[in-house]
């Protein structure tokens, strides 16, 4: 665990910004009008959001001593994106992956991290999450998550090593993090949004605390150690996403309705720089006018993707941005993921019951046989079967001459019955720009500076 002395907590889930106040007395007449004469509450450490990021932070906290907390959020439920995640999370764990015959570095996780993002990411950030990740998962695990023995490929990574909650996805996380929250007497406030961050002065000084709205009543709470904002990104945003990439502006998304980025103007408004707003990553989702969102796609060496033609149009595997691409190029920017009955027995139940529903609302369809399946999706049944036999013999090869799949997701083929298809079109899934923070999440103005 990283010592709070040093100004560091560990964040398992999402990235959370720190900014560290100290104890001015709000009285100061040096201080600005816009800091309250009298507080209504004063706390240690104030964490803005109860999904993974706030909630680790506040047990992270607790466990190095400082109990003293109160967490923020302004949702009438707890655990944001997380809880409705698909909970893979990545780190080089040579336990998992040896016995997979899988083999993984610290340099790798890093190499790759950073390539992913065609270099634009901070080094010093990808280095610190690489390198704290495997440990992150060991501490998890210490406070009660459970993760599957295997680790596998998370549709959009680029190796094995994504780790897959035994249970019921990202809610595991939570669950057990709010075990935590309870065994340290850690209070959540539900339905308390921030509506404004107090700093001395508007644009200098040290952060103070910040003003909130519950019950058609403003409160001002005090932090004396630290504010933590892990209030999430902005996917459930139309207006904010559409201002970095317009293609965005209508498409559905799979955050849950609380992702509207509220934070980030309130920080930018006490000199908060931003960086990677344009990053915006997109996930299979349903398309505009459905609401059952499938998740057939999850490993990517059990699917495959094909068009209204029937034909695959993009390497299962690819990176995130490249299938995002390949999907809105398609003339209806929807495709169809495609999984045999063993590629569906291998997902969990909650991915098994979401296609269950989907049988009856029209995003998903199953069938004994291929043919009977195009008839389903409205594709040609010649083509759809000859897809997936070139597939197959691609599998029999470890060979994907036409979008160059990696041979080790070359594993399964498409060929036992019952067959499974889904929708497939984008939906906004995580937006990775923010605050621009320094390896500890200090904050950092427009000069660089760490905003206390």
């Amino acid at each position: 665990m990283m010592e709070l002395s040093r100004r560091k907590l560990l964040v398992a889930a999402g990235a959370a910004a720190a900014v560290v106040p100290a104890a001015h007395a709000a009285q100061d007449p040096s201080l600005s009008d816009n800091v309250p004469k009298k507080w209504d509450r004063t706390v240690k450490l104030l964490i803005v959001g109860a999904g993974g990021a706030g909630l680790t932070a506040a047990v992270s906290a607790a466990q190095n001593g400082l109990t003293d907390t109160l967490i923020l959020e302004k949702m009438a439920y707890i655990g944001g994106n997380t809880a409705i995640s698909g909970g893979g999370m990545n780190a080089v764990d040579p336990a998992r992956q040896k016995p997979q015959g899988i083999e993984d570095s610290i340099e790798n996780h890093y190499e790759q991290t950073l390539k992913g993002g065609d270099y634009r990411a901070n080094p010093a950030l990808v280095k610190e999450l690489v390198e704290n990740a495997p440990e992150t998962v060991t501490w998890l695990e210490s406070i009660g998550m459970k993760f599957k023995d295997k680790v596998y490929q998370v549709y959009g990574s680029l190796y094995p090593r994504g780790h897959a909650p035994l249970g019921s996805l990202g809610q595991d996380y939570i669950k057990v993090l709010v075990d935590q929250c309870k065994k340290y007497g850690i209070p959540i406030e539900k339905q308390a949004r921030v509506v404004r961050i107090i700093r001395e002065t508007p644009l200098k000084g040290k952060v103070l605390g910040v003003e909130y709205e519950k019950g058609g009543k403003l409160i001002t709470v005090r932090a004396t150690k630290a504010v933590v904002v892990a209030a999430g990104g902005f996917g459930a945003n139309k207006k904010m996403r559409a201002l970095h990439d317009p293609r965005l502006a209508d498409l559905t998304t799979t955050n849950h309705p609380g992702a509207t980025g509220d934070l980030l103007p309130l920080m930018v408004d006490v000199g908060a720089d931003l960086t990677g707003m344009d990053f915006i990553q997109c996930n299979p989702g349903c398309p505009p006018g459905h609401t059952s969102r499938q998740a057939l796609h999850l490993d990517v060496s059990r699917y495959v993707f094909v068009d209204k033609r029937g034909k695959r149009f993009v390497a299962e595997d690819a990176r995130r941005d490249v299938l995002r691409d390949a999907i809105l190029n398609l003339p209806e920017k929807f495709g169809y993921a495609i999984v045999d009955n063993d590629g569906f027995n291998s997902y969990n139940q909650v991915v098994r019951d979401d296609a269950m529903k989907g049988l009856k609302t029209g995003d998903a369809f199953k069938a004994d046989t291929l043919e009977g399946l195009a008839k389903q999706m409205g594709v040609p049944a010649d083509q759809l079967k000859k897809t997936i036999a070139d597939y197959n013999a691609m599998v029999d090869q470890k060979k994907d001459p036409d979008f160059g799949k990696a041979e080790r997701n070359l594993s399964h083929k498409i060929e036992k019955a019952p067959y499974w298809a889904a929708l497939s079109s984008m939906a906004v899934h995580h937006t990775m720009g923010g605050v621009r923070i320094d390896k500890e999440t200090r904050v950092l103005d427009r000069q660089g500076n760490v905003i206390e």
